[in-house]
């Protein structure tokens, strides 16, 4: 599968939530918008992280080059899991205060 296709999904999805994170005021949609901006990264880093593999292993049929990238994915999904777990936490604790997820509040409470 060529790579453009992969950037070009990966593009998709990054517009499609950076667009959901300007437009909405839920916060938990906002939340779900940037774990898709973070997942649409991810996408992208194991598609380059293959076709460097793939060149590599070309060259030289023992090597391990392009795995770093998919280490480096991993490790971003342990942080992504431990980010949602910590913003539900957040999310659920504003809304039994306010009993409101609306990202707009939030600017009251500054004053």
């Amino acid at each position: 599968m060529p790579i453009q296709y992969y950037i070009y999904l990966s593009l998709a999805l990054f517009s499609i939530g950076i667009i959901g994170v300007l437009t909405r005021r839920n916060a938990i949609i906002v939340f779900m918008c940037i774990e898709l901006m973070l997942n649409a990264v991810n996408l992208l880093l194991v598609a380059f992280s293959k076709m460097h593999h793939g060149i590599a292993l070309a060259t030289d049929p023992a090597t391990t080059a392009g795995i770093d990238g998919q280490l480096f994915v991993f490790f971003i999904m342990v942080v992504a899991a431990a980010e949602v777990s910590v913003g539900l936490a957040i999310i659920v604790m504003m809304y039994r205060n306010v009993h409101s997820v609306d990202i707009n509040f939030l600017n009251r409470l500054k004053n």
